[in-house]
């Protein structure tokens, strides 16, 4: 999948980023973008969407050229694998290509460690091209983990329970990627693991942001390549902590799971987490998907800011890149 973005193009979804006209100074030479889309198969077309809408709001008037990948490894249900085979570009043509950024989201985990994922060797393998052939890239929840831990053998630690909700972040650190950050930034994260702040710092990791909460949440590191980390997913669109909520209820009640999801925090409004509580009751003593018929009409919290944090993240991100491309052709 090869698109080209610019201010014209109408890409469905929320807006998250201010109009176009209001970065008209962004105009500049063209950027070439890679998605590494390894979300499992029910994610995999709405991350297309996300990000898609997020590089369009934030691109204003300059051109992008967007490319979509996935990881062979990622086991596929067969209509995924399908729509990846068919619509997405080969592995091999962005290690061909030249691209200023890349973005490279998580995988749902199958092994009990890193090491033993199936797709183990292709991801390391693209932490090395990347950090040699891009000028940022963006790794997402559970590549992040693992690009840390392979380049730097910091490794992440389990959890008592999922960080799975919307937080507030706050910035610690003074960084063009956060220039102009609304205070706090509510950032969504979705994760069974963590990566300890003091971890990152010992390594030579900057921390951007941190949840009181939830931990870190962007942190960044320099190579060739400027690497750019999301422990959360500040992509997340408003229903995307939804759906991972009823698919988990989903796999509780079809015994694919031993234990009942917690709720997201800061999340649904009260009256709708009352309701939740007492489905959850009823579930422990009627756990048959069927069930699942019975959910109760979900409303949203009005304040959990869903985007606002990548609406500031992707834009600043993308002046970066265009920075630098700007200086390359002026020099040519």
């Amino acid at each position: 999948m090869t698109i080209l973005i610019d201010r014209d193009q109408v890409i469905a979804g929320p807006a998250l980023v201010p109009a176009a006209h209001e970065l008209a100074s962004d105009a500049g030479a063209e950027l070439t973008i890679g998605l590494v889309n390894n979300m499992p198969d029910a994610a995999l077309k709405a991350t297309e969407r996300q990000f898609m809408k997020l590089l369009q709001d934030a691109a204003g008037s300059r051109r992008i050229r967007f490319h979509c990948f996935s990881l062979p490894s990622v086991k596929r249900s067969p209509e995924a694998k399908w729509h990846v085979e068919s619509e997405y570009s080969d592995l091999s043509d962005l290690e061909r290509g030249k691209f200023d950024g890349l973005i490279v989201t998580g995988a749902e985990p199958i092994a009990p460690e890193l090491e033993r994922e199936p797709y183990w060797r292709d991801l390391t393998n693209l932490i090395d091209w990347a950090k040699a052939n891009t000028r940022s890239t963006i790794w997402s929840c559970l590549a992040a983990h693992a690009a840390v831990m392979h380049l730097d053998g910091v490794e992440r630690r389990r959890l008592p329970a999922k960080c799975h909700g919307i937080f507030d972040c706050e910035v610690v650190t003074d960084d063009s990627l956060i220039r102009s950050a609304p205070a706090p930034l509510k950032v969504s994260h979705s994760r069974l693991n963590e990566i300890a702040e003091s971890d990152l710092v010992q390594a030579g990791y900057q921390v951007l942001t941190r949840s009181e909460e939830a931990g870190v949440d962007v942190f960044v590191r320099q190579y060739a390549s400027r690497f750019v980390f999301f422990q959360g997913h500040p992509e997340y669109d408003a229903l995307s902590l939804q759906r991972e909520y009823l698919r988990d209820i989903g796999r509780y009640l079809a015994r694919e799971r031993e234990t009942y999801p917690r709720l997201p925090a800061s999340y649904f409004d009260a009256a709708t987490e009352e309701k939740l509580t007492r489905f959850e009751r009823k579930a422990a003593h009627q756990r048959h998907p069927a069930l699942s018929n019975e959910l109760p009409a979900l409303n949203l919290r009005a304040d959990i800011g869903a985007g606002d944090a990548a609406a500031v993240l992707f834009r600043n991100w993308l002046r970066y890149l265009g920075a630098d491309a700007d200086a390359s052709m002026s020099m040519r």
